[in-house]
C-alpha cells in the first residue's frame, strides 16, 4: 500500500492522519489496519494514527484527543487554554467538549465534558485543531482550575485576544445558577478590572470627598499643565496626580506610549506625578491622601 498519499494531509495536520480522512484520500479500511499492524502507522487512538517520523507536540496530541472523541468534538478546558497561549503544567489531562447528543467513543486518557450550557460553541481553529473560544475557555477553565483564571484573563487582555467588554458580556450571557466556573471567572474580573476608571463627574466627586476628609490642599481637575491635559494638579505646586485603570491604560498600546511620552515631558519640565488607581481610591482612600500628603510636604521643604 503508497501511504505518500496521506503525507499532504498529514503535514497539515501535525503529522496526524484518521481513518475517515485516509479512505476520502484512497486508502481502504483493511489497508489502513494493515499499515498499523505493521507499523506503518503509529496508531495513538482508535482510527487516529501518527506518521512515523512526525514530532510530537502539543498541539498533535491535543488534535489527536479531539478527533479521537468523535465528531463535533472541541479541545477545551486546560487544553484550550494551553492553545490559546496560557502556561499550563505539562501533566494537565488532555481535555475535550462535546455538545451533541447521542454515543462518542470513550478515549482512554482524555477527559470529556458533555455541558449543559450550550452558548459559544462555535469551533475556533487554533494551531489547526478545533477549540473553544477564548471567552468560553475562560469560563471553563473556572470549573476545573478556578485559581488559574485570573493569570489566564490577563494573558488575554495583554495579548488582545479579548477585551474588558467582551468579558463582561460574556459573564452576563453564561451567569446562571449550578453553571460551574461562573464565580472563578465573575471574581477575576471584579479583581483585574474594578480599577476602571469612572465618569469625571463621579472622580471629581470622588476626590472632593477625599480632600474634605482629610484635609488636603486645593485641586484642579483636568488641569493643563505645559500643554498637556492632567487629571489633578494640587493648586500652587508642581505636584501632577494621575488616576489610572487597568483596561484604559494597561492594554491599549498607543496609550500607553503616549502617557509615557508626556509623563517624561512634564517630569523634565519638574513636575512630580503620583499615580494612584481607582480601586485604590475607592478601597483605601487613606493610603492616596497619605501618598499626596507627602508629596505636597515634600515639595514644601524644597528650596524655591
Amino acid at each position: 500500500m503508497r501511504l505518500d498519499r496521506l503525507d499532504p494531509f498529514a503535514a497539515r495536520h501535525h503529522g496526524l492522519v484518521n481513518l475517515h480522512a485516509a479512505q476520502r484520500l484512497g486508502v481502504s479500511r483493511s489497508a489502513w489496519y494493515r499499515a498499523v499492524a505493521s507499523n506503518q502507522l503509529e496508531l495513538l487512538y482508535p482510527n487516529v494514527a501518527r506518521v512515523w517520523g512526525a514530532p510530537t507536540t502539543f498541539p498533535q496530541r491535543a488534535l489527536a484527543a479531539v478527533w479521537a472523541s468523535g465528531a463535533h468534538a472541541l479541545a477545551s478546558h486546560r487544553t484550550s487554554a494551553r492553545l490559546w497561549g496560557v502556561e499550563r503544567p505539562d501533566g494537565d489531562p488532555l481535555e475535550v467538549l462535546i455538545s451533541t447528543p447521542g454515543p462518542h467513543p470513550r478515549t482512554s486518557g482524555v477527559v470529556v465534558h458533555r455541558p449543559r450550557d450550550l452558548l459559544d460553541l462555535r469551533p475556533i481553529m487554533r494551531f489547526n485543531v478545533p477549540t473553544t473560544n477564548p471567552l468560553r475557555m475562560l469560563l471553563d477553565l473556572g470549573a476545573v482550575d478556578p485559581d488559574a483564571v485570573e493569570a489566564a484573563m490577563i494573558d488575554m487582555l495583554s495579548a488582545k485576544i479579548v477585551s474588558p467588554a467582551a468579558l463582561r458580556s460574556t459573564l452576563f450571557r453564561h451567569a446562571r445558577r449550578g453553571r460551574t466556573g461562573v464565580t472563578a471567572y465573575r471574581q477575576a474580573i471584579e479583581s483585574w478590572m474594578g480599577d476602571e476608571l469612572p465618569p469625571d463627574s463621579v472622580l471629581e466627586a470622588k476626590m472632593g470627598r477625599l480632600i474634605e476628609r482629610f484635609r488636603l490642599p486645593p485641586m484642579q481637575f483636568h488641569a493643563i499643565v505645559i500643554g498637556f491635559e492632567v487629571d489633578f494638579l494640587v493648586v500652587g505646586t508642581n505636584i501632577v496626580l494621575e488616576c489610572d485603570g487597568w483596561a484604559e491604560h494597561g492594554l491599549n498600546r498607543d496609550q500607553f506610549e503616549f502617557d509615557r511620552m508626556r509623563n517624561g515631558e512634564l517630569v523634565a519640565a519638574g513636575y512630580v506625578i503620583v499615580p494612584f488607581t481607582w480601586r485604590m481610591l475607592t478601597s483605601d482612600p487613606k493610603k492616596v491622601a497619605d501618598r499626596i500628603r507627602r508629596a505636597v510636604g515634600h515639595w514644601r521643604r524644597q528650596p524655591s
